[in-house]
């Protein structure tokens, strides 16, 4: 039973890393894409005010303005792989009609490797998505990642629907199996470094914290 609750774990952390990797090459992508065509908007916009065109070429930058609000640029936190992790789940999350705001400052070399990063942050905020999916009203995400001295400091509060019963040191979610693991493999990975998590439900929202040791 705990070798066949192992190798599900296991698979299921396989499974995340590629989705959290493809997630990341997907903005990458859709970044680079922008940039190879910026030298061609600029050559077209030339164009316009060399002729004298100024309402076209008026147009032409209301329409870049219009396509670059659906492109979530990089975020600078100071870490690449949370810059990465966060991107693509912000981008995810946006794309279903959730306001983000985000306040982060971290160092790169923490002691939290990348992989453990992106598994706690990205099931962290897997599951304020899914929560917001169920609330009435406003879908907003509102998250907090910073240094306190050598800890790493991690808030979010995000709406969601009815208060959720515990089950265990857990709230229960819509979801089962796979996703359970997840939330606890982050919690895990946190008390390995030895830090705590701690969560909060109230009919509307959900709140998530955690302080971990992260510098040497």
């Amino acid at each position: 039973m705990l070798k066949h609750t192992y190798l599900k774990l296991v698979e299921y952390q396989t499974e995340q890393s590629r989705r959290h990797l493809e997630e990341v090459r997907s903005i990458h992508r859709e970044m680079r894409g922008y940039k190879h065509d910026f030298h061609n908007h600029l050559q077209t916009l030339k164009g316009y005010l060399d002729a004298g065109d100024v309402e076209r070429a008026r147009e032409y930058v209301l329409e870049l303005d219009e396509g670059l609000m659906n492109v979530d640029t990089l975020l600078k936190t100071g870490n690449v792989s949370l810059d990465a992790i966060l991107s693509a789940k912000l981008a995810q999350a946006k794309n279903e009609n959730v306001a983000v705001t985000v306040k982060a400052n971290v160092p790169e070399g923490l002691t939290v490797s990348d992989l453990e990063l992106s598994i706690i942050v990205g099931n962290l905020l897997d599951n304020a998505i899914e929560a917001c999916r169920a609330a009435q009203g406003e879908r907003f995400i509102r998250l907090f990642i910073g240094m306190k001295g050598k800890m790493l400091y991690f808030s979010m509060l995000n709406a969601a629907g009815a208060k959720l019963k515990k089950s265990g040191a857990l709230f229960g979610t819509s979801k089962s199996g796979a996703h359970g693991f997840g939330l606890r493999r982050a919690e895990a990975i946190i008390k390995e470094h030895g830090g705590w998590v701690k969560y909060n439900s109230e009919d509307g929202a959900f709140t998530s914290e955690f302080l971990v040791p992260a510098m040497a």
